[in-house]
C-alpha cells in the first residue's frame, strides 16, 4: 500500500485536536505535527466557527494531507456540548470537500478499537497506546491531540483495509457480471 498523509480531527468548539500522521498497512507510521485549536467560550459560535476554519485551512495548505479523518458525533445526554462538537465536525469535512479530499468519519469506539484493541478503552490507554505506535518520546496533551492523531492511525490501518475490502467486492462483481 501506498504511504498516506491523514489529517486526524478530533472536533470540538473549545477545543479541536489536529494530528497529521504518515504511514500505511504494514509500514511505520510517523507523526508530522500535532496541535489544538481552542476558542474561548464567550466569543460568538460564528467566530469560533471561523477561527477553527482558518487553523484547519493553514494546516491543510502546509501539510498536504491525502485524506481526512473526523471523529463521528454521537448523540450524548449534554445537547448544548453536542451541538457544538457538530458544528466543528462540519468545519473539517467542508475543507475536505473543497480540496477534492476523501473523508471518513470513524466513530470512538473504531478509534479505541484500532489503537488498543479495545472498543472500550479510556483516554489514558489510547494516548499510551498513540506515543507507543508512533514512537513519540512524550506523550500527545492534551488529550484533544492524542485523539486527533488516534484518528489518523485508525484511517490508516481501517481505511486501507476498507479500501481493499472494497475493491475485492468490485472485482468479484464484476467476474460475476461476466
Amino acid at each position: 500500500m501506498q504511504p498516506v498523509r491523514v489529517l486526524g480531527v478530533d472536533p470540538g468548539l473549545t477545543r479541536c485536536g489536529l494530528g497529521i500522521v504518515d504511514g500505511g498497512l504494514g509500514q511505520p507510521l510517523r507523526m508530522v505535527a500535532v496541535g489544538v485549536v481552542r476558542t474561548p467560550a464567550q466569543d460568538d459560535p460564528a467566530e469560533r466557527l471561523l477561527s477553527l476554519q482558518t487553523e484547519i485551512d493553514e494546516w491543510m495548505e502546509r501539510h498536504q494531507p491525502d485524506a481526512v479523518a473526523v471523529e463521528r458525533v454521537f448523540a450524548k445526554a449534554n445537547i448544548k456540548g453536542i451541538m457544538g462538537t457538530a458544528q466543528a465536525s462540519a468545519v473539517p469535512m467542508l475543507a475536505a470537500a473543497r480540496r477534492g479530499l476523501p473523508l471518513a468519519l470513524h466513530t470512538p469506539s473504531e478509534v479505541k478499537a484500532a489503537v488498543t484493541g479495545n472498543g472500550r478503552a479510556d483516554k489514558a490507554q489510547v494516548t499510551a497506546m498513540v506515543t507507543r505506535i508512533l514512537r513519540l518520546d512524550v506523550a500527545p496533551r492534551p488529550a484533544d491531540a492524542a485523539d486527533a492523531l488516534a484518528l489518523a492511525i485508525c484511517h490508516i490501518w481501517r481505511g486501507g483495509a476498507q479500501d481493499r475490502l472494497a475493491a475485492a467486492v468490485a472485482a468479484q462483481k464484476r467476474r460475476v457480471a461476466r
